[in-house]
């Protein structure tokens, strides 16, 4: 339903329109499928097919998109959304932004817009057979832009697209300069130095100077800043005025006013006959330059996935025939054996078959020490060997690979809006429009009331005021942040999975961690096993390790494995059934045999209380007692132990020294969850939780409206990932694509946590100084431009002195935003 409510109300749509929809079982759900859109207000006919899961609907008129979703979600189905990227071009400030956004939810479908000025992209979802690529990107050129589906261009290339436009911007730049230097020092000079006013009236004459400046200025106004003119003009015509539109005005109005009066000053007041051909020139010229900085800094925003790109081996040697043979990488394929020697590359994803070596997986895990690989280990494309040589199978290839998932995963983060940005998407849209009615304001306050000259007063403090104020700087002060954190986060091992989780993970104040495989191994060893009189403990252990060998609980790998040590057999076992977080059951030679916790046997009537000094004891030493009943009757206790993680105490120390509070939620019995608690110094137990009660557990912790963060592995633990406020998924080696994970930490430190929040701070600390900078410079100085301070001091702001400050504005929050590339975790 929140999908709904994004769509404008009466669309007009093609007619017939069709609609992916998902749930459909029969024909039944046909029927009610049918009856729900037909009784929409304007469908025509409806027709609803079961084996392409597509409604076509005929409407008489326009109709409103959101009532026929909201039917098919009353009727209990829920329409197919899609989603598609593109790259738009020509994109320069927060209000090309807003407009791009306006004409895609406008289109037939669509459900969410998303466009971002950093990476110069658009990402939209849409209704499954309502709209189309075409038809989406032509509402993006009938917007003024250019836009080009991403499948369609390849990473590379569109690294390439920004190496073309800055040098574009470069050669542009270089000769707006050549050109505005002489008309520079001719027309400046000539005030401020009188020796440049004598030579220039000696040799070339004033009347020749003025038309000089005029061959300069249309040359610089015409030539390089002709690319402000192809997106300015057609947008002011649209009545869609950008920060192009601003600059063709200011410009225009300073060259033509001298135009003016260069070739028919009579048409001016007395005392107004100035030039400011300068103006226009030296405008152009410092934008160019801001556009050029500007154009490089974003390019170093995009480092983290250049870096990543950069990972990927090109090619591979692959056996055939039992000859090494090179080839492309996009040719290997599922199941090739593949050679690496040492210092090359590992190009896809796979499992070792021979050989052993030490591989630095650094830049994938963000961890420094090489990795020993031997047979049966996972290695990761992208990684690199060290010294020994070896092969290995290929299990995952091109798109499936780790390295592919994290581009595509970074990419995703840093495309997304954050909460943070609400307020710049409601303020950009009438920007432009407000500078220019600011602008109409100055000329004519100044015509009216201020000094002689004030038609030459009213047009500067007029063109100062269009060119100061700068909408780049509030579009690029989000996203530029977020590009650079979630990157650097990608180089920690820290996946962003949704860019609005740096915002969500800044404030959470209650860290909950489940025990296994997070704070523990996760690899649990049998540490005690002790039978009642009448049992044989070989018999009863055998008993044991062979219904285990039927589960696939932690614990029981390591009863397996303790059966296998003691050389004892694997027996026949039948009836098994698994009750989790209660224990095992099954028949085995014939006996009756239960493995769980206390409350597994108590719920059979079974008593546990020959062992209660024992399972006390070994409670408080962080262990997990298990018992074992035969036939109805307690036979033996068995102790288990999940060492804790080397890093662990370290982690804990570390988010505590954040300030936040740590729970621990475990199906360990209180008194063992406690001892582990004290132990780690972890703030609050919630034990003896069975896998269905984290979700409930997590609600507990958020009920007094506290932020509470999820720690788990991503896979046992996906709905209580999805309750918390934040989930992040640890220790997930290969398998980084959960859906339920917000942030993914693709390394088994759970130090990765304290990191990826002291990140999201100083990502969402350097957003807020990114956008109070965007909103006091154009707040402080747009008013000073107008010439507010000329009552006060005499105070006024020349266009050039306009257009520097402008430039330098957009280049300063992206080089603030740049700081986070440096950014180091302690």
């Amino acid at each position: 339903m929140t999908a709904i409510s994004q769509i404008e109300k009466s669309t007009a749509l093609p007619i017939p329109t069709e609609f992916g929809i998902e749930g459909m079982s029969c024909a039944s759900c046909v029927v009610r499928v049918e009856k729900a859109i037909k009784s929409v207000p304007g469908v025509n006919a409806a027709s609803v097919n079961l084996a392409t899961e597509r409604a076509t609907v005929t409407f008489k008129d326009a109709v409103d998109t959101a009532s026929v979703l909201r039917a098919i979600a009353d009727a209990g189905y829920e329409a197919k959304i899609e989603t598609q990227e593109f790259l738009v071009e020509g994109m320069t400030c927060a209000s090309c932004v807003s407009r791009v956004e306006r004409a895609l939810k406008a289109s037939p479908g669509v459900t969410e817009a998303n466009v971002n000025l950093a990476t110069e992209k658009a990402t939209i979802h849409y209704v499954s057979g309502a709209t189309t690529s075409a038809a989406l990107s032509a509402a993006i050129r009938n917007a003024g832009y250019e836009a080009k589906a991403t499948v369609n261009v390849a990473p590379e290339d569109q690294e390439d697209r920004r190496d073309v436009e800055i040098r574009s911007l470069g050669t542009q730049l270089l000769l707006a300069a050549a050109l505005t230097l002489p008309l520079f020092i001719a027309e400046m000079g000539s005030h401020f130095i009188p020796a440049i006013h004598e030579y220039i009236m000696d040799t070339v004459g004033m009347r020749e100077s003025l038309y000089a400046q005029f061959g300069l200025a249309t040359l610089v106004s015409f030539g390089p800043g002709l690319r402000f003119f192809r997106k300015g003009v057609p947008n002011l015509l649209r009545w869609t005025p950008d920060m192009n539109s601003l600059v063709v005005l200011g410009t225009t109005a300073a060259w033509a006013y001298s135009v003016v009066a260069t070739f028919l000053p009579s048409a001016l007041p007395a005392g107004t006959v100035n030039v400011y051909y300068e103006a226009a020139a030296v405008i152009i010229t410092l934008i160019l330059l801001g556009r050029y900085l500007e154009a490089r800094a974003k390019g170093k925003t995009s480092q983290a996935i250049k870096r990543l790109l950069g990972l990927q081996a090109k090619t591979a040697f692959v056996d055939h025939g039992g000859e090494f043979v090179e080839i492309q990488i996009s040719d290997v394929v599922v199941g090739d054996v593949i050679r690496i020697r040492p210092g090359e590359k590992v190009p896809v994803d796979g499992t070792v078959v021979s050989g052993e070596s030490y591989v630095d997986e650094a830049m994938i895990t963000g961890e420094p020490i090489p990795v020993l690989k031997i047979a049966d280990c996972e290695v990761v494309g992208g990684t690199i060997n060290k010294t020994g040589s070896f092969t290995f199978r290929a299990m995952k290839v091109g798109s499936d690979t780790l390295l592919a998932q994290i581009i595509k995963m970074v990419e995703a983060a840093q495309g997304s809006k954050l909460p943070i940005q609400a307020l710049v998407d409601k303020v950009t849209g009438w920007f432009v429009p407000a500078v220019i009615a600011a602008a109409l304001l100055t000329f004519g306050a100044w015509m009216l009331f201020g000094p002689s000259p004030a038609l030459s007063f009213a047009l500067v403090n007029a063109v100062a005021v269009l060119i100061i104020a700068c909408p780049c700087a509030m579009g690029l002060a989000t996203p530029t942040s977020i590009m650079v954190g979630t990157g650097r986060a990608a180089e920690l091992g820290i996946l962003f999975r949704k860019g609005e989780a740096l915002q969500a993970l800044r404030d959470t104040q209650i860290i909950a961690v489940d025990k296994t495989g997070t704070l523990t191994k996760g690899k649990p060893e049998l540490t005690d096993f002790q039978v009642l009189p009448g049992y044989g403990r070989d018999d009863v252990l055998s008993w044991v390790a062979s219904l285990e060998t039927l589960s696939e609980h932690p614990i029981a790998e390591a009863i397996v494995a303790a059966g296998k040590a003691s050389g004892l057999p694997n027996l026949e076992v039948s009836g098994f059934d698994a009750s989790p977080g209660f224990g095992v059951r099954g028949i085995v030679t014939g006996r009756k045999i239960l493995v769980g916790a206390d409350r597994a046997l108590a719920r059979e009537g079974i008593e546990v209380t020959a062992f209660a000094n024992l399972a006390s004891d070994l409670g408080r030493e962080g262990k997990s007692p298990l018992y074992t009943a035969v036939d109805g009757q307690l036979a033996a206790i068995i102790a288990v132990s999940d060492p804790i993680k080397e890093t662990t105490p370290a982690a804990i120390q570390a988010l505590h020294a954040q300030g936040l509070k740590i729970a621990m939620i475990t199906g360990d019995n209180r008194r063992t969850a406690e001892a582990i608690a004290a132990q780690l110094d972890i703030d609050q137990v919630v034990a003896e939780v069975l896998p269905d009660g984290k979700v409930e557990a997590v609600k507990q912790l958020r009920k007094n409206g506290q932020k509470v963060a999820f720690i788990g592995d991503g896979i046992n633990d996906a709905p209580a990932l999805s309750e918390a406020d934040v989930g992040l998924a640890v220790g997930t080696g290969t398998d980084i694509a959960i859906e339920s994970a917000d942030v993914v930490l693709i390394s088994g430190d759970l130090r990765a946590v304290a990191r990826a929040i002291a990140l999201s701070r100083a990502t969402i600390t350097n957003i807020k100084q990114n956008l109070f900078w965007a909103f006091a410079y154009n707040v402080s100085l747009v008013p000073v431009a107008a010439g507010v301070l000329y009552p006060v001091n005499g105070t006024l702001l020349s266009p050039a002195f306009a257009a520097g400050a402008m430039a330098m504005s957009s280049v300063f929050v992206l080089g603030n935003a740049l700081r986070l590339r440096r950014y180091q975790a302690n």
